[in-house]
């Protein structure tokens, strides 16, 4: 491998990487700010101006907080926890696309750490091992509470995966590819996928919020039941690392449906217009105006999860925690079955336009 292809991996590695990880933070500002937002209330408005720095604050606590572990817990996978919770969705964040091509010294990059034709298989690979932080936490903190916490949250992730790979596989017909770059191409070149599968996008949609265990369906972490649910034992860094990979899962469901349903980084109405008008006005030529075009595709696809992270937030607000037995009901009374229907269908209106 060259010495240009190594410095462009590790330069997509820390871009991909540190914007998620630097999301986190003005994440947890803005959930603070829109809760109290939404409740009339002020939120954080004492550490920098209009709280900004409250995130910081909250970072420097947690490395000083004292780091306690239970005297019979198992400290092996105890500790394995919180880090595979964290890397496993920053995994499945390197095979979705970010942009198409851009050109840097006459060399052109495919913006995506890993290029793979089956990058679909590979994204829900890493996303179902989130199940096993769950479990491990629970089982190895020898809480009866922790436990009680990581089966809920084994059972309504494995639940709910069932629909989203339905959902997933409905559009996988569509596009007859695992490849996500065409998948987007695909999109651009006819129409997103909501527009072609709206139930499958509605699906997935919901199924997010139970895998990534937000509300209503924080059955996993029921305060009023079971305290702190599966994380009950964690405190210090290794609390806030399941923090963050709860925050990076939701970076990485809301780049996954923007890519599978809402044309990924393909451009939003009216970015093709700035292109153009960029490019001709500063006298961009070809490489320019590519280059352009890649920024604005990354623009787009930023703006695409920015708007599905505020609607995790607006979520939360407005609807009630769901109770477990409406939680396992709505996956296989409702989802399931009406996911099947919605795969039949979509398959035979496949099968006859195509024939």
């Amino acid at each position: 491998m060259e010495l240009f292809d190594v410095a462009q991996l590790m330069a997509k590695i820390v871009f991909v990487v540190g914007l998620s990880l630097g999301v986190v933070p003005i994440m947890v500002w803005f959930e603070r700010r829109g809760a109290a937002w939404m409740q009339r209330r002020v939120g954080p408005n004492r550490v920098g101006p209009f709280g900004l720095l409250q995130p910081l604050a909250d970072v420097v606590k947690f490395i000083f907080k004292e780091d306690f572990t239970p005297g019979n817990a198992n400290k092996f996978f105890y500790y394995m926890a919180p880090m595979v919770a964290l890397i496993a969705p920053l995994c499945a964040m390197s095979v979705i696309p970010f942009g198409s091509t851009a050109i840097v010294n006459g060399h052109e990059i495919t913006l995506q750490i890993a290029t793979m034709d089956s990058g679909v298989i590979f994204i829900l690979a890493f996303a179902g091992l989130e199940v096993y932080p769950i479990i491990l936490a629970g089982w190895a903190s020898k809480n009866k509470y922790a436990v009680l916490g990581s089966l809920r949250g084994a059972s309504q992730i494995v639940s709910y995966e069932i629909s989203m790979g339905l959902a997933l596989l409905s559009m996988l017909i569509v596009y007859g590819t695992f490849n996500p770059h065409e998948m987007v191409s695909w999109q651009a070149a006819k129409y997103w996928g909501c527009v072609v599968n709206p139930f499958g996008a509605l699906v997935f949609w919901i199924s997010i919020f139970a895998e990534t265990n937000r509300l209503p369906f924080d059955l996993p972490e029921g305060e009023s039941e079971l305290v702190a649910g599966y994380h009950l034992e964690y405190g210090a860094m290794k609390f806030a690392l399941f923090f963050m990979a709860e925050y990076v899962a939701m970076i990485m469901a809301s780049a996954l449906i923007a890519t599978l349903f809402f044309g990924g980084y393909g451009l939003l109405p009216g970015m093709s217009f700035l292109v153009n008008f960029i490019s001709t006005n500063f006298g961009f030529g070809e490489v320019g105006m590519q280059n352009t075009k890649a920024a604005f595709e990354v623009l787009s696809l930023i703006s695409k999860v920015a708007f599905f992270m505020f609607m995790f937030v607006w979520i939360r607000w407005t609807v009630p925690r769901f109770r477990f037995d409406q939680l396992m009901d709505l996956g296989w009374k409702i989802l399931f079955p009406l996911s099947l229907i919605n795969l039949v269908i979509v398959t035979l209106m496949v099968y006859v336009l195509n024939k």
